[in-house]
């Protein structure tokens, strides 16, 4: 079969992929069993990856990014997902990022940004709650304006990066009589800060090597000046403005973690032998993987469709949740077939279409459940 390149794909995307792949196995790939043992990444993997340019590379340069667009971001997805590496929360401090880069102030983008690029702060997303997760509506953690600064009490859980962050895009209640206009977003620097506590590094189904973890607010004391934006009430009209980048990024790592387990399974499958022959040799393994390889390839084709469309800023938010939805349905069914055709090696973490497995399961949950993406394109016919 001819192999297949994004129509986005040019010379200077290739030889960034290129890099990007030899960094990736060389750096980061051998330390990943680690990430998985101890449930997160080392600090020090960030300031390196920092330094070799490979954050924010979506954003410009003024702001200490790499100055490229989505198709940049979406080759370092693509090359972590396809072989299985979920601990590497890169995908939530570029949404942060991006909040910061569109909504904030020139220099709330100058005071942020560059320290982002360069790893020194990690960006989590602190927006569900145990009472709140779909529903951004049901958010509790409050903010109250005293001075000059915002004193804050509430929860968070499910926050990825959650243990290692250095920088919080809190999502918090400024106004608890309206329950549409009275959300708003505080980006807020962890480091000594009195009355933060991160709780437990929870223990999850998979994607083991990422801290997910609960936060916890009392009394917490955070600068006016980190209001994104300036002004009051404007958290929910900021999130919904940048949910189609955070869909399409969960997309795009499973549409590759497709293409990683795919790839591994007709390996196993041409040398696995059963009755003195490849198991790749039988016809119910050509068929199921020639049906995993079709899926995969009109998952790739639809995602690429909306990479282009994200790049010219015309990705509207119901083709964002038709992306996540069908990708991520898609993912896993593939990755349970990728998972049949190994046999009982198939369960074991060892190789990689089992962790593959675990850590897809998610993929339908976070980023809105799918069941709401169905929603969301329902309205909308």
């Amino acid at each position: 079969m001819k192999p297949y390149e994004s129509p986005w794909m040019d010379d200077d995307l290739r030889m960034l992929r290129e890099a990007v792949s030899r960094y990736v196995e060389t750096e980061m790939l051998p330390k990943e069993p680690r990430w998985r043992a101890q449930h997160h990444v080392d600090r020090e993997t960030w300031r390196a990856v920092g330094e070799a340019g490979f954050l924010l590379m979506d954003v410009p340069g003024e702001y200490g990014g790499g100055g490229g667009d989505f198709r940049h971001e979406s080759v370092l997805y693509e090359e972590l997902a396809r072989r299985g590496m979920s601990g590497f929360g890169q995908g939530v401090h570029s949404i942060a990022a991006h909040y910061v880069l569109n909504y904030g102030s020139e220099e709330q983008k100058q005071r942020w940004l560059p320290r982002m690029a360069r790893g020194e702060l990690i960006g989590a997303i602190a927006m569900t709650e145990p009472g709140a997760g779909s529903d951004l509506k049901g958010i509790r953690t409050r903010a109250v304006r005293a001075g000059d600064h915002y004193v804050v009490n509430g929860s968070k859980i499910f926050i990825t990066n959650g243990s290692i962050a250095t920088v919080l895009m809190l999502v918090v209640r400024t106004d608890p009589g309206d329950r549409s206009r009275g959300l708003s977003i505080l980006m807020v620097e962890t480091e000594g800060l009195a009355g933060y506590r991160v709780g437990r590094v929870l223990d999850k189904m998979g994607m083991t090597a990422q801290d997910t973890s609960e936060l916890y607010f009392e009394d917490v004391q955070v600068p006016a000046d980190c209001l994104l934006g300036g002004e009051e009430g404007k958290g929910m009209h900021q999130l919904m403005g940048d949910l189609p980048y955070e869909r399409l990024t969960i997309a795009v790592a499973g549409v590759a973690a497709m293409e990683g387990a795919v790839e591994a399974t007709t390996r196993y499958v041409k040398d696995r032998k059963a009755f003195g022959q490849s198991i790749g040799e039988f016809q119910n393994t050509r068929f199921k993987l020639a049906e995993a390889v079709t899926r995969t390839r009109v998952a790739r084709a639809f995602v690429d469709r909306c990479i282009e469309q994200l790049v010219a800023g015309e990705l509207d938010t119901e083709t964002a949740a038709m992306a996540k939805w069908w990708v991520t349905d898609t993912q896993q069914q593939v990755i349970d077939e990728c998972l049949q055709l190994h046999g009982g090696y198939g369960y074991m973490n060892d190789y990689l279409v089992c962790r593959m497995f675990a850590d897809s399961r998610v993929q339908r949950i976070y980023g809105g459940t799918n069941e709401i993406m169905k929603e969301l394109i329902a309205r909308s016919i």
